[in-house]
Order: C-alpha cells, then sequence, then structure tokens
C-alpha cells in the first residue's frame, strides 16, 4: 500500500504582545496549579493526620468502654455467682432442716400411738373405776397436743417444699443470666481483643442496625438490679423458714413433753390414789371380815343360850304341868308354883330377847356380808382399775428421752456432737 503525506497547516506567527501574553497565561495556570497542588496536598495531610487521630481515640475510647463494660459484667456475673452459691447452700440447709421435721414428724407417731392405747386401755375398766378423772384429761390433752404438733410440722413441711420450689426456680434464672453473662463475656473479650490487624474483620452488610431485642442500659441496669433483689428476698425469707422450722420443732418438743411429764404425774397420783383405796378397802374388808366371824361366834353362843333356855322353858313348864295334877287340897298355890310360874314368864321373855338378838344379829350379820361383797366388788374393780394404770403408764415408758451416757453425754454437754465423724457399726 502507497503511504498519504499530509502536511500540516503552519500556525500563525504571534505578534510580540500575544507571545508575551500567552506566557504570562501559562506563568498564571502554572501558579494556580501549583497552589492547588499545595492546598490539596496540606488539607490531605492535616485530614489524615486528624482521622488517623480521631480513629485512635476513638478506638482507645471504645476499648476503655469493652474494657469497662467487662468489668462491669464481671462484678455481676460474681455478685450473682455468689448469689448462686448461697442459693444453693440454702436449698442444702432448707432440705436438711425439712428432713428433720420430717423425721421429728414421724416420731410423733409413737405418742400419738401410746396415747390412742393408754385411753383405749383405761377405757376397760369396770363400774365406779371408769371415771373421767384427771389422768383420763391430761391424756386426752396430750392427744390433741399430739395432734396439734403433727398439724404444726405439716404445714411448715409444706411451706418448706414451696420454698425449695421457688428456690429452683430463682436458681435456674441466675444460671441462666449466669450462662448469658458468661457469653456476653467471651463476646466482649473477643472483641476487645480485635484490632486492623487481625485476620478475621470483614465488611458486614448494615453493621449499624438495631436488633429487635436490643434494650437500653438503664433496662439492663433495672433487670439485673431486680434478679439480685429477687435471689436475695428468697434468700432472706428462706433464712427466716429454716428459723421457723426449727423453732417449730423445739416448741412442738416441748410442749409435747411438758404434758407427756404432766400427764405421766397424773397417772402416778391416780395410780396413788387408787392403791390407797384398794388398801382402804382391803382393811375395811379384813375388818369385815374379823367382825363377821366374832358376829358368827356370837350367834353360835346365843343359839346355844338358846337352846339352854328353851329346855329350861321345858322343864320349867314340865313341872307346872306334872304339879297341877296334884291330887286333893295337895294342888296349892305354894311358894314352888309361884316359883316355878316366875321362872316361865322369866324363861319366855329371856327367849324373846334372845330370839330378838338372835334376828338382829343375822340381820347384822347378813348386813356385813353383803358389805363384804360390795367390798370385794370394788376391791376387784380397783384390782383391775390399778393394772391397767400400771400397765398404761409402763407403755408410756417408751416416750421418755433416751439420755445419753459417758462419751456421748459429753459431746453433748459440749455442743461437739455435730463435729465428731459417726462411726459406723
Amino acid at each position: 500500500m502507497q503511504s498519504v503525506v499530509t502536511f500540516e497547516k503552519p500556525l500563525p506567527h504571534l505578534s510580540l504582545p500575544d507571545w508575551d501574553a500567552r506566557l504570562y497565561g501559562l506563568q498564571v495556570t502554572a501558579d494556580t496549579r501549583r497552589a492547588d497542588a499545595f492546598d490539596l496536598r496540606h488539607s490531605s495531610h492535616q485530614l489524615r493526620n486528624e482521622t488517623t487521630i480521631k480513629t485512635n481515640w476513638d478506638s482507645y475510647h471504645n476499648n476503655n468502654r469493652l474494657s469497662a463494660r467487662v468489668y462491669e459484667i464481671e462484678q455481676w456475673k460474681s455478685t450473682l455467682q455468689e448469689l448462686l452459691d448461697r442459693i444453693e447452700k440454702e436449698m442444702g440447709a432448707l432440705k436438711e432442716e425439712k428432713a428433720s421435721t420430717e423425721r421429728e414428724l414421724e416420731q410423733l407417731n409413737l405418742p400419738l400411738l401410746v396415747c390412742s392405747e393408754c385411753l383405749s386401755n383405761r377405757d376397760g375398766r369396770r363400774s365406779s373405776e371408769l371415771t373421767y378423772d384427771l389422768a383420763d384429761t391430761e391424756l386426752k390433752k396430750e392427744l390433741c397436743v399430739t395432734e396439734s404438733n403433727k398439724k404444726l410440722l405439716i404445714d411448715r413441711c409444706q411451706s418448706a417444699w414451696e420454698k425449695i420450689n421457688k428456690l429452683e426456680v430463682v436458681k435456674f434464672k441466675l444460671q441462666l443470666d449466669l450462662n448469658d453473662k458468661n457469653e456476653t463475656l467471651q463476646i466482649d473479650k473477643d472483641m476487645l481483643s480485635l484490632d486492623k490487624d487481625c485476620a478475621n474483620i470483614t465488611y458486614k452488610t448494615d453493621s449499624l442496625k438495631t436488633p429487635k431485642r436490643m434494650i437500653t442500659y438503664d433496662q439492663w441496669l433495672d433487670k439485673c438490679e431486680a434478679t439480685k433483689k429477687m435471689a436475695e428476698d428468697e434468700l432472706q425469707d428462706t433464712l427466716f423458714l429454716r428459723e421457723s422450722l426449727f423453732v417449730a420443732r423445739g416448741r412442738a418438743r416441748n410442749t409435747l413433753r411438758a404434758q407427756t411429764d404432766v400427764t405421766n404425774y397424773m397417772m402416778r397420783r391416780r395410780i396413788y390414789d387408787t392403791q390407797r383405796a384398794r388398801n382402804e378397802l382391803q382393811w375395811q374388808k379384813m375388818k369385815m371380815e374379823e367382825n363377821m366371824d366374832k358376829l358368827a361366834t356370837e350367834l353360835k353362843t346365843i343359839g346355844e343360850q338358846f337352846a339352854n333356855k328353851v329346855n329350861a322353858l321345858k322343864v320349867a313348864e314340865t313341872r307346872l304341868e306334872t304339879r297341877g295334877y296334884r291330887p286333893g287340897i295337895e294342888l296349892a298355890s305354894d311358894e314352888a308354883d309361884i316359883g316355878l310360874k316366875e321362872e316361865v314368864r322369866n324363861l319366855r321373855e329371856t327367849i324373846r330377847q334372845l330370839q330378838e338378838k338372835q334376828d338382829c344379829a343375822k340381820a347384822t350379820y347378813n348386813a356385813l356380808e353383803a358389805a363384804s361383797i360390795k367390798i370385794a366388788i370394788d376391791l376387784n374393780d380397783k384390782e383391775q382399775s390399778l393394772e391397767t394404770d400400771t400397765r398404761a403408764l409402763e407403755m408410756r415408758a417408751a416416750l421418755e428421752p433416751k439420755r445419753p451416757t459417758g462419751t456421748d453425754k459429753n459431746l453433748v454437754l459440749a455442743s461437739m456432737a455435730d463435729e465428731v465423724p459417726k462411726m459406723e457399726h
């Protein structure tokens, strides 16, 4: 191919003034561009310095804020962890108190059974011995006291069970809050360790967005304070409940012990009164039998005398009747006749008096015998009542507390029973 040669049109020649003007314009343009470049370099340097300082200070302040936040969360974590430990300790103590109260409640079954058995046995008394005496009244009082103590301890155990459930809820909430704070601490510490040289930093889509679940700092602080107050209130209530359990057990034990002592005293007093009445009846019966023996002897003597007087009367009447057959003038009222008639009259009066005295003695003997039978029946009733009360008192010996002896007694007196390890047999 053939090349085509073109010729540029030559520029027109400038005049000297135009040349000077053109030179001046180039100088002005160059100066302006240099000034703009200087201003740009100066403003760029200033901007770099300012942005670097601001970025460093922002990073420094945010690091401090993150450090303060980490410290604050660690403080709250420590507080909540301490509350959680206290709640677990209080739960253990409350469960132990509840177990002790339940054991105390089970131990009330024995007094209840013994008291009911004593009342049942005493209802087996006979006749006049079946009375509403002081021992019976105190036994019924003891039964009421035992039932009242049982109801009190049941209510306390129910309250302890409810409080343990509440503590479980509080414990769960504290654990949940502690888990959140542990996770938050891990996140904040990881973010605190981040810098611009880390490898796992990237651009994020819409990093300035606000999460839907985000709350204000004041709300977060109020929630933490509420959780702390809730735990402290439950701990205070638990302490009061443990104290009430301890007091209830002691009060129930002391009340029952006092009533048991009063009942035992009344039982012993009733046994003493019954023994005294029995001894009195035994003495009366002995004296009655002695009088009956003497009266029987007297009746025998009266009978012999009555028989003698009857024979003597027969002799006197036979004499009078026979002397009435005297013949003639010999049938005279002589001194013998008068004496025999007087003897007959005296003997008849004597026989009448002896008969009356014998009837009276028999009536008295029958009365003594009837009274002796009544005394014997009443004495048997008192013997049966005495045996019943004695058996009831022996049954109540199971309610007496076992007194420690030897080393156990010294441990109790020194309040060291819980510090010495238990030996397994």
